[in-house]
Order: C-alpha cells, then sequence, then structure tokens
C-alpha cells in the first residue's frame, strides 16, 4: 500500500506520535547505544524519538514514501525500504525489535513462523519482541465489523476502516479516507487473523518467553472474549538462563 502520498496532509492526525506507546516501547529497550528495529516504521516517529534518545535507531517499511520522510526527520537513524519478512538482509541484530500498529497481520500464518524465526535470530540475547494487533479472538465471533469513524482536519475528512467479510483464513480489511465528500484514499487488503493462543504457540516453537501480554500500552490485563487490541511482549533468553 503506497498510503503516504495520499495520506500526507492527514497522517500526523490519523497516527500521531503517542507518548505512552514510546514509554512502552523504551522500557523495554534497554540502556542508552542499544539497537532498536521499528518493522513497519511509517514516517518514523518512533525512530526518531529512540535516536534523539541515545539508541541507534533502525526503521523499515515497505512504502517508499514513508522511509523518505522518515529519513529527512531523522537523518541520523537508519532506515530503508523493504519487507519486514527481510529481516535477515539488515545483517544486524538488536535489542528490541517492535512492530505496531497490526502489520504483522499482513504475513500469512507460514510466512510469519518464519519471520519469527528471523526476529529471533536477530535479537541479542536477553532481547525483545513487542508486537500489537488487534483482538482477532474476539473479531473472529463476529460476520464483519465496522471501526469507530475518526474525524481529523478540524472535521474536514472522515477516515473509514472496516473489515466487511470476517473469516478464520483471512479478512478483508477496507480504509477510505473522504474530504468534501472527495474520496482521498481507498484501499482493499488481506489480512490474516491469529488468535490469542496462536501466537503464544508459534511465539514458544521459535524459542521465546512471554514476558506479557495485554490490551494495550497501558498494560490493561488481556481479556479474549472483549478487548480490542492484543500486546504481546516476548524475550530471547540469554544463553544459559534455562533451566
Amino acid at each position: 500500500m503506497s498510503l503516504y502520498s495520499e495520506f500526507a496532509p492527514w497522517y500526523d492526525q490519523l497516527f500521531p506520535f503517542r507518548e505512552e506507546v514510546y514509554l512502552f516501547l523504551r522500557e523495554h529497550a534497554s540502556t542508552q547505544g542499544t539497537r532498536i528495529l521499528d518493522a513497519g516504521c511509517g514516517p518514523g516517529h518512533y525512530c526518531r524519538r529512540f535516536q534523539r534518545d541515545g539508541f541507534l535507531a533502525t526503521g523499515i517499511d515497505l512504502d517508499p514514501n514513508m522511509v523518505v520522510e522518515a529519513a529527512k526527520a531523522s537523518p541520523d537513524a537508519e532506515f530503508h525500504c523493504m519487507d519486514i519478512a527481510s529481516i535477515p538482509s539488515l545483517h544486524q541484530s538488536f535489542h528490541l525489535i517492535y512492530s505496531i500498529g497490526n502489520v504483522v497481520a499482513h504475513l500469512p500464518p507460514l510466512r510469519f513462523s518464519a519471520f519469527l524465526q528471523d526476529v529471533y535470530s536477530a535479537l541479542e540475547p536477553g532481547g525483545c519482541w513487542i508486537f500489537q494487533v488487534v483482538n482477532w479472538d474476539y473479531l473472529l465471533e463476529l460476520d464483519d465489523y465496522t471501526f469507530p469513524i475518526k474525524t481529523v482536519g478540524k472535521g474536514s475528512a472522515d477516515f473509514y476502516r472496516r473489515y466487511p467479510r470476517i473469516a478464520h483464513n483471512h479478512i478483508v480489511f477496507d480504509v477510505e479516507l473522504i474530504s468534501g465528500g472527495k474520496k482521498i484514499f481507498h484501499e482493499q487488503t488481506t489480512l490474516y487473523p491469529l488468535t490469542a493462543e496462536s501466537f503464544l504457540q508459534s511465539h514458544s516453537a521459535a524459542g521465546f518467553s512471554l514476558a506479557g501480554m495485554y490490551a494495550g500500552f497501558d498494560k490493561t490485563p488481556f481479556r479474549r472474549e472483549c478487548n480490542s487490541g492484543l500486546v504481546m511482549v516476548f524475550v530471547k533468553e540469554p544463553v544459559g538462563s534455562q533451566v
């Protein structure tokens, strides 16, 4: 999805930097000077803050315009236009790897499993992997779902997000931005829903240990039957730490 060129006037209002999110991520980033990787960085808001706070930030995103904007805003950080499933091509290790905003739901299950192995390999011992998705456990009980409308630009634009068809093996995601009766952007893409239990199983198989499971970045405990979101924190245990 080539998002930025269409969303440029609206992006910061639709997906603003959130201090709560950054502080959660930073809590797992260890000390200044460690390397962090943002998988699906968009225009690099969080990379920029990490870099400013003394970390070595790398961001990757499929949208070339996003990557260009991220590099302009934070020239000291490192950005690459690439698929998040291509982490091995970076030839680097990181103390923290994270992916927020339901990005990993774009990976089919088999590709996601391979991606987890790559994340595990790219993490330093003791490092953290954090991701955020919608709570598929709840949504898979429905036939369709429409998100609340986001109104931005002082009321001049409406942002619509829908799951018009929900199935256990894939979900259609429909996104639309309308301003002044004019369609600014419209896209449909396929997402692959995985339940919380399947995430736990796949991460265990990849060698991760669960360190946290929340409904959001405020650390509200996760409840499968009602929460809208899921944030999971996993650790690559240091060598020799497991009995």
